[in-house]
């Protein structure tokens, strides 16, 4: 799958998103290292620190299908502004992606996407040898 499919598979399952306070409609398509894709929307709660974010959405369906390993995740919003994962998604990217993970964030139709790796956005992060 191409960085442009990822990131199409993102702009699509933003249609699923519950965001009845924002209105920020935001998809994630994150592929697995055997190149299986698993996408997620944001699902907003009147509590909005109870809200699920996309990247975390995906990420759970990866994991409990049994995925661990992860090569690159496509990030939009309906908006088409660049968004990137907040610190909390970068954080559980890093639970299971090393800092080269390919992080595609989408900039519109008109241009090419920004990609970073996730070490450039969350470096140090907590990790299983911290907190030995």
């Amino acid at each position: 799958m191409s960085d442009s499919e990822l990131l199409e598979a993102a702009r699509e399952v933003q249609s699923a998103a519950h965001v009845p306070y924002s209105e920020y409609r935001v998809g994630a398509a994150l592929e697995t290292a055997d190149g299986e894709v698993f996408v997620g929307c944001n699902l907003e709660n009147a509590n909005y620190s109870n809200s699920l974010h996309a990247e975390e959405v995906a990420v759970a369906e990866a994991v409990k299908t049994g995925y661990r390993e992860f090569s690159r995740i496509a990030v939009s919003s309906d908006r088409r502004d660049g968004v990137t994962p907040c610190g909390m998604c970068r954080q559980t990217l890093s639970e299971f992606c090393d800092d080269d993970l390919a992080v595609i964030c989408d900039e519109g139709d008109d241009q090419e996407p920004t990609v970073y790796a996730l070490g450039e956005l969350i470096p140090n992060t907590i990790s299983h040898e911290t907190l030995e």
